[in-house]
């Protein structure tokens, strides 16, 4: 549990605020308000996401496939699911910056409540009804991109700014990602291209093994018809508007956005 002395409602409205235009954005939170460690990160985030509306997604990735996993809950108000002959076009006047990836994306198709018994990796693998290919865009309520310690930016929803959903295939078990290659496009152009699986976790099934069973529970566990993208595939390119960004991963789907 957080430390009775953080509070971390105050460093949540500092982020809050800055989000909504409120107070110019912070460089960091102040130094008495920013979380020490992952429980006090996730407090932060957790009254930032309550704040933001209803969750309808989360985004978890490693470092490694041995690494820690992180999450971060997802607000209806920054995911977009793309819909047949109708693109997704987002206003840049809406973010600090752009970071895009190319990322895979499960939906639910059951509950995984807390529960005191552990799910099993069949279990979260028969809960999940799609995978999608999917694009997220990386953004911060900060004044600079990446120059705040790690538990200020976990706060910070992991530094998320949206997310696309695109096409992808039902049939769960037949996509392997450690063998799934991906290309992410900028403007027709290829920036990055992986023949084989380019995300540093390693299998996504880990992480969502640990979404279900730790990294949601404080938020009351996963819920049908959401949605979980598993890390970046792809790093991380900036862009800038007027840029149109594809995601593709070969035999599962594609996503596409444009920044107006």
């Amino acid at each position: 549990m957080p430390d009775t002395a953080f509070d971390p409602f105050a460093s949540a409205a500092v982020i809050t605020m800055a989000r909504q235009g409120r107070t110019p954005r912070p460089l960091d939170l102040p130094v008495a308000l920013r979380p020490r460690d992952a429980a006090e990160a996730y407090a932060v985030q957790d009254a930032v996401v309550r704040e933001r509306g209803e969750i309808v997604g989360w985004k978890v990735g490693a470092a490694s496939p041995q690494a820690q996993p992180a999450r971060a809950a997802l607000t209806r108000d920054s995911v977009w699911v793309e819909q047949p002959g109708q693109e997704v076009n987002l206003s840049a006047i809406g973010f600090a910056v752009m970071g895009v990836e190319a990322e895979l994306v499960y939906e639910l198709g059951a509950d995984l409540s807390a529960r005191a018994t552990p799910y099993s990796a069949a279990e979260v693998l028969a809960a999940m009804v799609s995978v999608r290919a999917a694009i997220e865009v990386c953004d911060t309520r900060f004044a600079a991109w990446a120059q705040q310690g790690e538990w200020s930016r976990l706060a910070d929803q992991a530094c998320h700014g949206a997310l696309i959903v695109g096409s992808g295939l039902t049939d769960v078990a037949s996509v392997q990602p450690l063998v799934q290659g991906v290309n992410l496009s900028v403007n027709g152009s290829v920036a990055v291209q992986h023949a084989t699986w380019g995300n540093p976790a390693g299998d996504p099934l880990r992480l969502l093994v640990w979404l279900a069973n730790e990294g949601a529970r404080s938020l009351g566990g996963l819920r049908a018809g959401q949605w979980v993208t598993t890390g970046s595939c792809t790093g991380t390119v900036m862009v800038a508007p007027g840029t149109v960004v594809v995601a593709d991963f070969p035999g599962v789907g594609r996503a596409e956005v444009k920044f107006d």
